[in-house]
């Protein structure tokens, strides 16, 4: 398979209801789903490398859902910005996966999440009695972890909601680029299969990164003591999965810290850690050594490599 379909689910919000895009790769019947969610500006065709490794790698059927979150990409805009927080998109992903095990039965699910995409995972993953068609089993954090370095959503905060005007789709990739060399070496035409589908043309002429500027108002609204306080809820969640978990770090990330990481092995589900030299935050599950790290975890070569979903208690 080399292209994804489009599809879309109808989620509810305080002004009623919004529509969320979401890619999806392989068996459209597949009982082994896995569902993978991008970082704060970007959009599910994020996945496409890792998507078409997993599918060949997998010697049994596979369904990977690959959302676009709302206010980016092919989904709707909120009308009020304020809805732009991960309230909003767990709630999405139920709707999503409700709407995957309509289709077809989901028997085992797991997760692959970037940054606020990892984020989103551990609301899922971790906060006991929401309504999932079946536990998330294999949970990969991509360079996230409840404690974000403040420096780094400083940085971010200096360039998101910009999404400026450019001539050509090249001209927006090097734009991009200038704000995400973090992402580590990538070939000029991997960038650009990175960056066409983050660019949108406009009525008039021209192309725009393909967000809601406004996504950038709940975050700006953010302080450092509002920051400090919400780790307290992401470590509650972190500490309640009870997923197999992976956690992937660049090695000279500005927004996870080495720290963060270690705590990380040492509570709650006591993830595992694989670390990438010369990228920092994110890596972009596009080269092979990146995309062999989520491969081997989320499918072991025999049965016996498998970990059982650790339940509670």
């Amino acid at each position: 398979m080399t292209a994804p379909t489009l599809n879309y689910v109808s989620c509810p919000d305080a002004g009623g209801t919004h529509r969320m895009a979401y890619w999806l790769w392989g068996d459209a019947a597949a009982p082994h789903v896995v569902v993978c969610v991008h970082g704060l500006s970007r959009q599910g065709r994020d996945f496409d490398a890792l998507a078409q490794g997993l599918l060949a790698r997998s010697s049994t059927p596979l369904r990977i859902a690959c959302p676009d979150v709302v206010g980016r990409g092919r989904s709707d805009w909120l009308a009020d910005p304020m809805g732009y927080g991960v309230p909003t998109y767990v709630a999405d992903m139920l709707a999503l996966l409700a709407q995957l095990n309509a289709q077809a039965p989901v028997r085992t699910l797991d997760w692959v999440g970037t940054s606020m995409g990892g984020l989103i995972g551990m609301g899922v993953a971790g906060t006991p009695g929401l309504p999932l068609p079946a536990p998330i089993r294999k949970l990969v954090l991509n360079d996230v972890g409840p404690a974000i370095q403040w420096a780094s959503l400083q940085r971010i905060g200096t360039y998101l909601g910009n999404t400026g005007r450019f001539e050509s789709v090249q001209q927006a990739a090097d734009a991009m680029w200038q704000i995400s060399s973090s992402f580590g070496p990538h070939t000029p035409e991997q960038w650009l299969a990175l960056s066409q589908a983050m660019v949108k043309p406009l009525p008039e002429g021209g192309f725009t990164l393909h967000y809601d500027p406004a996504i950038a108002v709940p975050f700006r609204a953010l302080d450092e003591k509002m920051a400090a306080a919400g780790q307290a809820a992401l470590w509650q969640a972190y500490d309640a999965i009870r997923a197999d978990t992976l956690l992937l770090r660049g090695a000279q990330s500005d927004l996870l810290a080495r720290e963060t990481a270690a705590e990380m092995g040492r509570r709650g589900p006591r993830a595992r850690l694989v670390e990438f030299e010369g990228v920092g935050h994110a890596p972009t599950l596009i080269s092979p050594s990146q995309v062999e790290a989520v491969a081997s975890f989320l499918l072991p070569d025999t049965a016996a490599d498998e970990k059982p979903f650790r339940g509670a208690g």
